[in-house]
């Protein structure tokens, strides 16, 4: 009929986690109740795609030998929005027409001007990734030709990258 918050109180028992809420004391025989519970749990992660939980009803007054408890399996969808930033250091470059390629040298200007590449993958939450992986195609040859000659690839903030084929051929 009416409405109550239940106190409950997390604590571990033989290595796990337990929830013990005190649904009423006394309780009249054959009473009938409803509860609704909402949990918070974190660390999801990893947990594949549904998480399981053992529920008990124990009686302080008549013990049950048996204490039988009820599996509930809740599946478990994360949900991000990811969100990819790219700039390019200087946003234009124009080669001169009468420019060309010194085939061989190991120098910098001897294969263009150059152009620096960011970019930047932010979470948008709600939910923390891992394990995210990006490919990105950089064009570096055009009918034949090079386009763009790959010469570095560095990143930040704890992440790893696989160089591409073509980084750096010339070693320049």
């Amino acid at each position: 009929q009416g409405q109550e918050k239940l106190s409950c109180n997390p604590r571990k028992e033989n290595g796990s986690h337990v929830v013990l809420c005190e649904l009423g004391n006394p309780m009249k025989a054959g009473a009938r109740i409803t509860v609704d519970m909402e949990l918070s749990v974190s660390g999801l992660e990893d947990m594949g795609d549904a998480i399981t939980f053992q529920l008990q009803l124990r009686s302080k007054n008549s013990p049950s030998p048996t204490n039988a408890s009820v599996t509930v399996t809740v599946p478990v969808e994360a949900q991000a929005t990811m969100e990819l930033r790219g700039n390019s250091l200087p946003a234009t470059t124009v080669l001169p027409a009468s420019w060309r390629r010194v085939e061989g040298s190991r120098r910098l200007e001897d294969h263009g001007i150059k152009v620096e590449h960011v970019y930047q993958l932010h979470n948008k939450g709600p939910s923390t990734v891992s394990g995210v992986t990006l490919r990105l195609a950089i064009p570096h040859r055009l009918g034949g030709r090079i386009l763009l000659y790959l010469l570095e690839l560095g990143t930040e903030g704890g992440v790893s990258c696989t160089n591409p084929p073509g980084l750096n051929v010339e070693q320049v």
